[in-house]
């Protein structure tokens, strides 16, 4: 008779540099939308648990700001939120992007990672990009400078070999029960879900400028049930006049434009009809500001 698999359940950080894929894995690990993506670099600002219960295990996976170098406060409480997330972990997954050779910030990023002290798995990222033996090189010279570390190739975007990297991942869990109900996907509540997501909608419209200088806080969030309606306020804070006509665009075509997007992407995620009315806010030097960055969940 076979012995039975042990359970295993434990906090999984994801760990790299920004613009890495860490947050489209997160999303395709959890099997549910919980973490922002945009082609910007520092989309995500705060920590994200993302859940993932299979028979065997139940996955706690920690998404946190890319690791970086901090130009002002809001690059300075990113980072520290990353740190902070990578010590809470039991297991760290390393992303870094395929190429054919380690890139030195990669290999700067990557030694912070391992002295952090816990088990260190090194996701290889956006293999599909890359013929095999191109691949080959980056793989012998990781496994020769981090000898005691697992590699694994993945592609984020196209769910490849995210199985075994699961399966990698579940070996280094510790024993125990799950820590989460079943059938929960994530600790966020839906204001927050809805104050990412426009953030989102806000990334992937505007100038690269706009976006890093944008905080999204949900002034009203209210249900009416006999309508299966939820009603968003948000309001949209930016640091300059000059972002908030661009935001707003022409005719207020760009602000429009973002609340529909963002409406359409909440109604699947909530799972109900969304009325989203956005305002924008001026506050100069808010990123720098502790008090304002605080008011913001930052």
């Amino acid at each position: 008779m076979s012995k039975p698999v042990e359970h295993r359940c434990g906090l999984v950080a994801l760990g790299g540099r920004t613009n890495v894929g860490k947050s489209t894995l997160l999303n395709r690990l959890v099997g549910q939308k919980v973490a922002i993506v945009s082609p910007r670099p520092q989309t995500t600002r705060r920590r994200i648990l993302g859940i993932r219960t299979d028979r065997g295990a139940q996955y706690l996976f920690l998404d946190a700001p890319g690791l970086h170098h901090p130009r002002q406060e809001l690059n300075r409480r990113m980072l520290d939120t990353a740190r902070r997330t990578l010590a809470e972990a039991h297991v760290i997954v390393g992303m870094i992007e395929a190429g054919g050779r380690l890139d030195p910030a990669d290999r700067a990023m990557l030694g912070e990672l391992a002295a952090v002290g816990k088990p260190l798995i090194v996701a290889i990222n956006k293999v599909d990009l890359l013929r095999r033996d191109y691949l080959l090189p980056l793989i012998d010279q990781l496994a020769k400078e981090l000898p005691n570390v697992e590699i694994v190739p993945v592609s984020a975007l196209r769910a490849d070999n995210l199985e075994e990297l699961l399966e990698v991942i579940r070996q280094r869990l510790p024993v125990g029960p799950p820590l989460m109900p079943e059938d929960e996907y994530t600790d966020q509540t839906e204001r927050m879900l809805a104050e990412e997501v426009i953030r989102e909608k806000i990334f992937l419209k505007m100038r690269e400028e706009v976006p890093f200088s944008t905080a999204v806080t949900i002034e009203s969030f209210s249900d009416v049930p006999e309508k299966n309606l939820k009603r968003i306020e948000a309001l949209i804070v930016v640091e300059r006049e000059s972002h908030k006509g661009m935001l707003i665009g022409a005719g207020g075509q760009n602000l429009k434009q973002i609340g529909t997007a963002a409406r359409l992407e909440l109604e699947k995620m909530l799972g109900a009809r969304v009325f989203v009315q956005t305002t924008v806010k001026v506050e100069p030097g808010w990123t720098a500001d502790p008090r304002r960055l605080a008011d913001y969940g930052l």
